[in-house]
């Protein structure tokens, strides 16, 4: 499944990277200091450091999720032995009949 749609992907950066050969500047505005490299290298370069930084924000918002879910599990399971515990000290409940 995964072949069906990363094959298809590289095939199209693949022509990308072949029809765009032109070689363009890239400049340090505060320096002087330049390149030049090919415009496919220049656009799939900014995509992948975009893609990244992405990817790196919905990690640390994930990391940060996980951290409250794990506290949240922690007191449910202490609440559910208490619970167990107050139970276990009243004895069985008597059935409760719903109308």
């Amino acid at each position: 499944m995964g072949l069906l749609i990363t094959a298809p992907l590289l095939l199209l950066l693949l022509l990308f990277a072949l029809s765009n050969r032109q070689m363009v500047q890239v400049a340090l505005w505060p320096t002087d200091w330049s390149v030049d490299v090919m415009l496919s290298v220049v656009v799939l370069g900014a995509a992948a450091i975009a893609f990244l930084l992405g990817a790196l924000t919905v990690w640390l918002t994930e990391l940060a999720r996980r951290g409250r879910l794990r506290r949240a599990e922690q007191k449910v399971a202490l609440l559910e032995e208490q619970l167990r515990v107050l139970k276990s000290r009243n004895g069985p409940s008597p059935p409760v009949l719903l109308k």
